[in-house]
């Protein structure tokens, strides 16, 4: 292990999964590697909680694909934890979509799916359209790897063949999620269903971009799995390569500023002062903070990075429910399935419209159960269970708390929490009406929480938001404008776990200037 004053070949900032991710195959390809993480916590979203003999994740529920031997992102996963994670396939009906008092069940298997979908809808002109809406899906996934491939060019090529690669994409990201789908359908309730997964990218169809729809919607198509032990595993399998491979991994580590020296990173400066310095520096903070706030006053001024920032917006904010519940998964009949609830309108903005002041039904509430998902918490708590439930606010009805400090925020803010916890309860008993009578434990996250411990500035969870105008910054890259200072995380990639993962092998990519897919291709059998 290499002491503080030491140089490294890369300072990882932050230990979110797109920070561990880069930071793993780097220290496996033989780089000396130091992870600075300003909580006491290892993880970002995909850490854990624990409250009296309970245990929630925060930002982990679900992904697509990674339980299929074979597939990149489980090649992926093995490759940077030594084979050390094992994940659980979630039901068949591995999401189900509650609308009032009807229920549509999303089964994993595009024909499957399909088929699913022209039972529901029998009529010819909705199989015509359900039809024209997976051949789209197709054609989008097809674009996109052009897409991801312009990330990972350098300079000189992303200059003059990177707008060849984005323009197969631009036709399907320039249009709204709705404005695409209304070209093949007059079918609201059609709509609102295939649209139901919304909350996964935050954005209601009016303002999401399409590419993010398909790529969100076939990244779920073979359906799900979760990681056995927990989101937290992925932090306690992750780091023990970074270690085990020289590198290093510290929490209670608040970088205040990258120091830069003829547009070069080489360092960075903590908040107690101490500096230390590598060949390279790559944030895992969120395009946002890397930009406005850990480079240099003079570094933003001279490659106008903030008039760049003005061309996103934050992605959503959210408020979380944590139940801790008395009974076994078999007692209270939890699935190992997500449940989205939404009023009987299945029109997604006029739900979203009319909530206002928190004085409406709930647009949406997102449910699960992670002790249904997860073998490991059935065993080791045989007679409690947990439930999460997510809502879409937001963050502008929480600003006048926004100078008080957590868990001191005042009574109003308490009773708010508990306001809001009361209408999470409600729709929740709608579907699962075992639960109630059964709560132990009970705790309200808001945009402020995910403040506090993400450091993002408007409380968001999926970074810059994927509006169609997203997909025309080209900025969005691991290379950032300042030599060696380097993005990962869903900022350099796409959304969720698995596009912070894919930001961390596109990083990795990038810095070690060879084919990061490629290599964990043939490390994988």
């Amino acid at each position: 292990m290499k002491s503080q004053n030491t140089q490294y070949d890369a300072i990882v900032i932050g230990s979110g999964i797109g920070g561990l991710s880069v930071a793993s195959i780097l220290a496996k390809s033989g780089k000396s590697v130091l992870v600075l993480e300003r909580h006491y916590m290892i993880g970002g979203y995909t850490h854990a909680f624990q409250r009296k003999g309970f245990s929630w994740d925060v930002g982990l529920h679900y992904v697509g694909d990674v339980h299929i031997p074979g597939t990149m992102i489980n090649k992926v996963f093995r490759y940077i934890t030594n084979e050390q994670l094992q994940w659980k396939a979630l039901d068949a009906h591995y999401d189900r979509a509650v609308f009032g008092n009807e229920e549509f069940a999303f089964i994993q298997g595009r024909e499957p799916l399909k088929k699913s979908l022209k039972a529901y809808f029998p009529d010819p002109e909705s199989h015509a359209s359900i039809d024209a809406y997976f051949q789209l899906l197709e054609k989008a996934s097809r674009a996109g790897m052009s897409f991801f491939i312009g990330k990972i060019l350098p300079p000189f090529l992303s200059s003059t063949i990177g707008h060849f690669l984005r323009k197969n994409v631009l036709r399907y990201s320039d249009k709204t999620t709705l404005e695409t789908l209304r070209s093949i359908t007059n079918n609201e309730k059609l709509i609102g269903i295939l649209t139901a997964q919304y909350g996964d990218y935050g954005l209601p169809p009016n303002t999401s971009s399409f590419f993010m729809h398909a790529m969100l919607a076939n990244h779920y198509m073979e359906g799900a799995g979760y990681p056995i032990g927990g989101a937290s595993n992925l932090a306690k399998t992750i780091v023990p390569v970074i270690e085990e491979h020289g590198g290093t991994v510290r929490i209670n580590a608040e970088v205040k500023e990258v120091i830069i020296k003829n547009n070069t990173a080489i360092g960075v400066e903590l908040i107690n002062g101490e500096k230390i310095y590598a060949t390279n520096i790559i944030s895992d903070a969120g395009i946002y903070n890397s930009f406005s706030k850990l480079l240099p006053t003079k570094t933003q001024k001279e490659h106008q990075l903030k008039d760049k920032l003005k061309n996103l917006e934050p992605s959503a904010a959210h408020v979380g429910l944590y139940l801790g519940l008395k009974g076994s998964t078999k007692e209270l009949h939890l699935p190992a399935c997500n449940y989205w609830i939404f009023p009987a309108e299945y029109n997604h903005e006029l739900n979203q419209k009319r909530y206002k002041n928190f004085d409406s039904e709930l647009p949406v509430t997102y449910l699960s159960f992670p002790s249904a998902k997860d073998p490991e918490w059935q065993k080791n708590h045989p007679e409690k269970s947990l439930a999460e439930a997510v809502i879409i606010i937001p963050y502008a009805w929480f600003t006048e708390w926004e100078k008080t400090s957590w868990k001191k925020r005042g009574a109003d803010y308490e009773q708010l929490k508990q306001r809001l916890a009361d209408q999470m309860l409600e729709v929740i008993y709608r579907v699962k009406p075992e639960i109630k009578g059964k709560i132990e434990y009970m705790e309200v996250s808001t945009p402020l929480t995910t403040k506090q411990f993400s450091n993002h500035q408007h409380g968001e969870i999926y970074g810059a938001a994927f509006t169609p105008k997203r997909f025309r910054q080209p900025f969005l890259t691991p290379r950032t404008p300042v030599k060696n200072f380097y993005l990962t995380g869903q900022d350099a990639s796409a959304t969720g776990i698995t596009g912070s993962t894919m930001g961390g092998v596109l990083c990795a990519t990038v810095i070690l200037k060879k084919n990061v897919f490629s290599l964990i291709e043939r490390s994988i059998k």
